[in-house]
């Protein structure tokens, strides 16, 4: 193996930990990885990785090997990238990270699409309940709802999204609408526990004023699925972010409430932790994913008017 080859390997096996998951990328076995290692740190004369079990860490030489290293393979993408920039179709491999509903709902099927048209890339998709880090998890892109949290994490907006509260027709014809937030206090609502966020907390605002909320009811659950699944039952009130629900006020199976009175915001950016220029293939795949997004969204506003 070459010099650049070794490296890549070993910055992989760095960033997972793991010998098993490094191998798992590379679609190799993890027996092969750690030859591979063993005879990279014979080569090199000294010991990079301590081993257990089920994680490695790192020695103070592997550390230096890892950061010099880093630099020098960020350095070779962007030399190929210049070389590369007037080719017109995307090569390589992209690792993306989603949430399992909107993931399934909409990533998977635009990654799909976007193979279709570039067949020369990779895309591997993870689906997760809740963010990841994209540095400790190896992810070159990631999809997140809201505000992004860190400055030091660069992020394009996808779609513009809201959050509604909403119910089915059924239960408002039972047990009425609330007129001003504190109303859901004496509702029937549908918490998500998710994140880190307040639970059973909600924000509102309208002009200058804003309101929160303390909701309950005898359902919640982590899962957004869930939530909406009993929604559409008449079992309560459900905070529920546009995307997910814009069929469903479609079609009347739910219905608004609170219209006049916002949430936080939910619009959905793509995130990534490139710090110079965005890679050929990450900048196509995230103006590709951006287009089908809004495509959608245009698509269900017509239907609906």
């Amino acid at each position: 193996m070459d010099g650049f080859s070794d490296l890549s390997m070993f910055a992989l096996v760095a960033r997972h930990r793991n010998l098993a998951a490094a191998a798992r990328d590379l679609g190799v076995t993890p027996p092969s990885i750690s030859k591979r290692l063993a005879q990279l740190e014979k080569r090199l004369g000294v010991r990079l990785v301590n081993r257990t079990t089920r994680r490695v860490s790192l020695t103070p030489e592997g550390e230096l090997y890892l950061t010099d290293g880093s630099r020098l393979l960020d350095e070779l993408a962007e030399l190929e990238q210049l070389v590369t920039r007037s080719s017109a179709e995307p090569t390589g491999l992209l690792r993306v990270n989603a949430s399992f509903g909107f993931g399934r709902a909409h990533v998977a099927p635009a990654i799909s699409r976007f193979i279709e048209r570039f067949p020369s890339m990779k895309i591997q998709l993870h689906l997760t309940d809740r963010p990841v880090s994209l540095q400790e998890e190896g992810f070159d892109l990631g999809i997140r709802f809201g505000d992004v949290p860190e400055a030091r994490i660069n992020a394009r907006l996808l779609l513009r999204n809201r959050r509604l509260v909403c119910a089915s027709p059924g239960y408002v014809q039972r047990c009425g609408g609330p007129s001003v937030p504190h109303d859901l206090a004496q509702h029937a609502c549908l918490v998500l526990r998710e994140n880190e966020s307040a639970y059973g907390t909600w924000h509102f605002s309208r002009g200058k004023k804003s309101e929160t909320v303390k909701v309950e009811g005898p359902l919640s659950s982590n899962d957004g699925s869930a939530v909406l699944h009993w929604a559409l039952e008449g079992r309560g009130i459900a905070v529920r972010s546009e995307w997910e629900i814009a069929g469903h006020l479609e079609r009347g199976e739910l219905v608004p409430l609170l219209d006049d009175w916002a949430l936080p915001n939910a619009d959905i950016h793509a995130i990534y932790l490139e710090r110079h220029r965005l890679s050929a293939k990450l900048k196509t795949f995230m103006e590709f994913l951006g287009d089908d997004l809004r495509e959608g969204s245009e698509t269900r506003s017509a239907r609906a008017t």
